[in-house]
């Protein structure tokens, strides 16, 4: 599996993206030769190799000719649409300039199709968005992971007037996405760097497990008094299975004084809010002290609502958290009949010739104390009723 891992130093701007695929190997004729299927002939893509705090990168800099001051979103998927680019990368272009689209329609409270974009509706953007496709197709990238992204303050010159940073769209784009505020002012993260990394990203945190390739450097414009660079990392990661990767967070906590009938409380109130896994681990703590090690598996968004459910339903006095790399089997739920009735089963497929089943315990529970038989008995009837799934 080939993983390109976006290291926001200094944030993101879709020319930044672009600027770091090709510091890392995209050719540069490759780019211009998928561009001109836009059948767009207002500009120009010139590469430099620039110095920011003594850093070499690549500068991307797509001159435009084009007059158009805004455009319309149908207006944006047309050109996109009636191009000759790999079907794939319209799909992606589309959905990425859609989410643009509904974002400004929410802020200035238009419907989608009146929505005139302005800045994101240049020639350049499209050129960026569209550019940042097509590199991560000419590289292979197969998962595409980012760091949490940087915001910084200040203001911003905008088809309307001043706008604050970070700028609404850019927020909007974001959520449910990693960010840290940062003391400097300047917009670190423009929105058609928020709708790409957002899009295309399958996880966001610290970098994932791989052999290293490539890396590459992506300039911005300004100068800060920090390298103004976006770093791309390019490796490669041993397929595990047909499983997905996902970056997750583990709380933990010890607990030694706390009567073990509240756990099971605990336990329920963390599964409820969220916690895709409870676990109690032994332990032995200072003094001889017995403990026990509650562990709660969680996404990102979850973590601190859960942090708080354990200050507030047990006695410890501190949740450590980290990052933890998943892979995850894909799963789905089916039905089968049984002669004892209906029973759940989950249907795990590990590759094309191997699936495993596992009937539903609650399923079989109820309907072995319904007819009064033995539970191994009700499961077995389901493993076989569920055989013509494994085939």
């Amino acid at each position: 599996m080939r993983i390109a891992y976006f290291d926001c130093i200094a944030g993101a701007s879709g020319d930044m993206i672009l600027g770091a695929l090709v510091d890392a190997g995209l050719p540069m004729d490759t780019l211009h030769a998928e561009l001109a299927k836009l059948r767009l002939d207002e500009f120009k893509i010139v590469e430099q190799r620039v110095v920011k705090s003594g850093f070499s990168a690549t500068k991307i800099e797509v001159l435009v000719t084009d007059k158009t001051p805004s455009r319309h979103l149908p207006d944006i998927e047309r050109i996109v649409m009636e191009s000759a680019l790999a079907p794939s990368i319209k799909k992606q272009a589309v959905e990425i300039f859609r989410r643009i689209g509904s974002v400004e329609a929410a802020i200035h409270n238009v419907p989608l199709e009146q929505v005139h974009l302005h800045e994101l509706g240049g020639v350049d953007t499209i050129v960026d968005v569209l550019g940042v496709l097509i590199g991560l197709d000419a590289l292979d990238i197969e998962q595409v992971v980012v760091s949490p992204l940087p915001l910084g303050r200040g203001w911003v010159q905008g088809a309307h007037g001043k706008i604050p940073l970070p700028a609404p769209a850019t927020l909007a784009l974001l959520r449910d996405v990693p960010i840290v505020g940062s003391p400097l002012e300047a917009e670190l993260v423009t929105p058609t760097a928020a709708a790409l990394l957002s899009t295309l990203a399958t996880s966001f945190g610290p970098i994932p497990a791989m052999t290293l390739h490539q890396v590459g450097y992506g300039a911005g414009t300004f100068d800060l008094p920090i390298p103004n660079l976006l770093r791309v990392l390019i490796g490669s990661a041993p397929d595990v299975l047909s499983a997905t990767t996902e970056t997750l967070v583990m709380l933990e906590t010890n607990i030694d004084d706390m009567n073990p009938e509240f756990y099971e409380h605990l336990m329920e109130r963390l599964l409820d809010a969220g916690a895709l896994d409870v676990f109690l681990t032994p332990a032995h703590m200072k003094k001889g002290r017995p403990a026990s090690m509650m562990s709660v598996l969680c996404r990102p968004d979850d973590a601190n609502r859960l942090t708080q459910i354990l200050f507030a339903e047990s006695t410890t006095l501190g949740v450590r958290q980290h990052h933890v790399t998943r892979h995850c089997l894909p799963r789905s739920i089916e039905e089968v009949e049984t002669p004892y009735g209906v029973v759940r089963v989950k249907v795990t497929r590990w590759d094309k010739e191997r699936t495993r089943i596992k009937p539903e315990y609650e399923d079989c529970r109820h309907l072995a104390e319904q007819h009064g038989v033995p539970l191994r008995e009700v499961y077995r009837a389901a493993e076989m009723a569920a055989q013509h799934l494994v085939r």
